[in-house]
């Protein structure tokens, strides 16, 4: 692949002796930032700790009843 003219003059005014000014760039402009970890598996179950914790493993819906006892307020 052949050379870029920018890339001819850093190099010319590093051999002159003159700073590089590849050396101005930010660490960051090296560091791959796609790169992605995988979560470990304490942390997928931390993830789903309290998700669905008070349904029923029985039921397939995830449909639940309450019940409630009223107490008739009415004095007969």
């Amino acid at each position: 692949m052949a050379k870029s003219a920018a890339k001819k003059l850093r190099e010319k005014a590093v051999r002159e002796g003159k700073r590089n000014p590849e050396c101005n760039r930010s660490p960051f402009a090296y560091a791959d930032m796609r790169t992605r970890k995988t979560k470990t598996k304490k942390e997928q179950s931390y993830r789903s700790k309290y998700k669905n914790r008070y349904s029923d493993e029985n039921r397939t819906d995830g449909s639940f009843f309450m019940y409630y006892l009223f107490k008739s307020s009415q004095s007969v």
